[in-house]
């Protein structure tokens, strides 16, 4: 006689997998799967091509998305054969049930299988979010205190931390090419480049004011203290100039020395640069290259990508969202706020998606935060 448990687990895992049958159907068609083999066969005949390096632009641009069709296509293909090793573990534990024994050992392999595809297949849900035109970019952010005095520029430098822990959770890697120092601590402002595939588009869904609310450690009375820093981003490209050109008679240039300001993430140079374009007041800074040289370069590429950004909005309504609207960085402008005290809560204010883990969401953990932001925004609402 059939177990009547191992009846219900296989029945359980048998419809787990159906549906992770439907879930794989749908992820081959949003993600065009079927478009991108025919996509990966006509550049790998470009690839084999003994002339591409002859450009090495294009060359680079082929290389790129044919590793990243390479890596998609590896996954899906992968993500098939489990699904193939779990249906044949379905039918070993049927038979097995059908001969009067239960193999646990079976049932126990495929329930794990199942909720290990699932995970997967929940990672390709999230990547059909990045549709935007840049969402695959590497990402410039920019961070600025705002209302709060100290607390706010400290609270600049905290964001600044969250989001390099963020990045390192992902994999992602961080260059952090601007910090000015607060007055007695903190960061009134920070540039840094996050550089992963969708990181652009991830932190797409931060761009807004962000509040934190607790008991100041700058106040001799410890008084509560709200204060306010603004985060922005930009899409960097490396093809800024072939969208935008740039006048040098259009350019202010200051040099200055380093503050060092970031601590272990700025190094201290006597060469920084500041570019202001006096046209539309756009103003990019660098100090963390080694040289004037290689500052004023890396300059002029985050000038490039902000006006190229500025551009685009100009020239097509749908990307305003490339530069979204700041806001007021104070009161009633925040997308998120922070809590520390009177109690623990994490809250963005777009989708009420909450937490009570304060402390590790100040260490990265933002994923949760994102994606609903991004359903939100793609779902139009």
């Amino acid at each position: 006689m059939a177990d009547p448990k191992a009846e219900n687990a296989l029945r359980d895992a048998l419809s787990s997998l159906g549906e992770l049958e439907e879930r794989w159907g749908a992820a081959r068609e949003y993600l065009k799967i079927d478009e991108r083999r025919v996509r990966h066969e006509e550049l790998t005949a470009v690839a084999a091509n003994p002339d591409l390096w002859s450009n090495q632009d294009h060359a680079r641009e082929v290389t790129t998305e044919l590793g990243r069709l390479n890596t998609d296509l590896e996954s899906f293909d992968a993500l098939r054969a489990s699904l193939d090793d779990a249906a044949v573990l379905g039918e070993f534990s049927r038979d097995a049930l059908s001969s009067g024994e239960a193999d646990w050992s079976l049932l126990h392999e495929l329930t794990e299988m199942t909720a290990d595809i699932s995970s997967q297949i929940a990672a390709l849900e999230t990547q059909s979010l990045f549709s935007g035109q840049y969402d695959e970019n590497d990402a410039i952010v920019e961070l600025h205190a705002g209302a709060g005095g100290t607390d706010a520029q400290d609270w600049t430098e905290m964001l600044m931390r969250m989001y390099i822990r963020w990045a390192e959770r992902r994999g992602f890697s961080v260059e952090i090419d601007e910090a000015t120092g607060g007055q007695e601590a903190g960061l009134l402002s920070a540039t840094f480049i996050v550089k992963g595939r969708f990181a652009y588009g991830w932190l797409g869904a931060e761009r807004g004011v962000h509040r934190l609310v607790r008991i100041s450690p700058f106040d001799s009375q410890s008084r509560r203290q709200t204060s306010f820093a603004s985060f922005e981003v930009t899409p960097l490209l490396n093809d800024d100039s072939s969208e935008v050109e740039i006048d040098e008679k259009e350019l202010r240039i200051d040099t200055y020395r380093s503050s060092g300001a970031g601590g272990q993430h700025i190094n201290k140079t006597d060469s920084a640069v500041r570019i202001t374009h006096l046209p539309t007041n756009v103003v990019v800074s660098c100090q963390n290259e080694r040289s004037q040289h290689q500052n004023r370069a890396r300059a002029m590429q985050i000038l490039a990508a902000k006006l190229a950004e500025r551009a685009r909005a100009e020239r097509q309504a749908e990307l305003d969202a490339l530069s979204g609207n700041r806001g007021d960085n104070a009161w009633g402008s925040q997308i998120r706020s922070y809590v520390q005290a009177p109690y623990q809560l994490v809250k963005d204010h777009r989708t009420d998606y909450e937490t009570g883990n304060v402390e590790a969401v100040l260490d990265g953990d933002l994923d949760g935060f994102m994606e609903v932001e991004l359903r939100r925004q793609r779902s139009g609402d």
